[in-house]
């Protein structure tokens, strides 16, 4: 692996770091608090090529690799992790989706709007009853001729309610049979498609998460996204580069945590003293910068791995797994750093350690990750 970071990686990092600090960081806890999804930011990050990171350029993308992805994903979550979530499933799931499996046409009808961020993208595979278990879903689609008719209920669907396009896993077949899943691209404003209710989260609150209702929804057969039953393999290659995201997301969680806490070791004195200069905390913070470097080399061998095009299930679990629960353990220790004014709404670290919890659960939980590993490693 190629350790030196590429110039327009840095520079990708570069804008991206300017645009949060000017359009993001001023807004974070006010959008937090109301629970404000701010769709508008996520339009002007269209303008910087953010909202099309992997597109290529002749459907209207930045055309960049998942180095340049990780940096901006990373960037975004060390401001505010609702806006890097949003920004992740927008990219990582919906439009690379219709660009990894999508015809020329369906990409020339949907990648220009949603590299653009004129359209803002949303994936449904999980259901009330159906979260790992998602050979038996609930949500169906049956063939009607020309059209095909969408009946059921997504849940925890990032964009859920104002996404303007959204890719759908149905079943299409028995439940737990081999291949009965497929996959669909359903527009808002499609009579019978609806968005339902929408989550009061513990955090990612400026992240809107919500249901994705489909009451005799029908669609044209031209929606339908690569051949009948291809849904659940389709899903599972995309999940590769969404654990990818929810690894950078993690980072970007991590390390903005360490570096508050970092800063503030450094500033507060007690007995004279500033506190970094006791054991107690400097371990602490030296297992922070050792822990984000190991999720961070796991994370970038995951993006090579990518871009080579090779298999990254394992690689790519194992960067989600890891990196998810660093980010965790970081926030929380950052919390313990800062002591009584972590625990308050007056400095950063209480949101880092709200947000962190949802990358151990989002995209596969944790346990899930370790299915997923063990799985490849025993295949070998």
């Amino acid at each position: 692996m190629n350790f030196v970071t590429e110039e327009i990686t840095q520079q990708i990092g570069e804008a991206t770091r300017e645009f949060t600090e000017r359009y993001i960081k001023p807004h974070v806890m006010e959008w937090d608090e109301s629970q404000t999804f701010p769709k508008e930011v996520l339009q002007e990050m269209g303008r910087l090529g953010i909202m099309g990171v992997l597109v290529p350029e002749e459907y209207g993308g930045a055309g960049l690799s998942y180095f340049e992805y990780k940096v901006v994903i990373e960037e975004i979550a060390k401001v505010c992790g609702s806006i890097g979530l949003s920004v992740a499933a927008h990219n990582s799931l919906c439009t690379n989706h219709v660009l990894t499996f999508g015809n020329e046409e369906q990409k020339y009808r949907y990648l220009p709007r949603l590299a653009s961020g004129e359209w803002i993208g949303a994936w449904g595979l999980t259901e009330p009853n159906t979260g790992s278990d998602a050979g038996n879903m609930k949500c169906t689609a049956v063939q009607d001729g020309d059209e095909w008719i969408i009946n059921g209920t997504k849940n925890w669907i990032t964009h859920g309610k104002s996404g303007d396009v959204a890719v759908v896993i149905t079943r299409t077949g028995e439940p737990r049979t081999k291949n009965n899943s497929t996959a669909f691209i359903v527009e808002r404003g499609t009579p019978g498609f609806y968005g339902g209710k929408k989550e009061n989260k513990l955090g990612m609150r400026a992240s809107e998460t919500a249901e994705m209702i489909f009451d005799n929804c029908r669609i044209p057969a031209e929606n339908m996204l690569g051949e009948v039953g291809d849904g659940f393999h389709q899903a599972m290659k995309i999940l590769d580069g969404g654990r990818i995201s929810i690894a950078s997301l993690s980072l970007g969680i991590a390390k903005g945590a360490y570096e508050a806490a970092l800063q503030y070791a450094k500033e507060r004195h007690q007995f004279d003293k500033p506190i970094a200069s006791f054991q107690g905390i400097s371990f602490k913070l030296a297992d922070m910068a050792t822990e984000i470097e190991a999720a961070d080399l796991l994370t970038q061998k995951a993006c090579h791995l990518k871009v080579m095009g090779e298999n990254v299930t394992q690689q790519a679990a194992m960067a989600k797994y890891y990196a998810s629960e660093v980010a965790v353990k970081v926030a929380n220790d950052a919390v313990q750093i800062f002591g009584g004014y972590g625990y308050t709404k007056d400095f950063p670290v209480e949101k880092y350690y709200r947000d962190a919890k949802l990358c151990t659960i989002g995209e596969g939980t944790s346990e899930i990750q370790k299915i997923v590993i063990a799985r490849e490693a025993l295949r070998e």
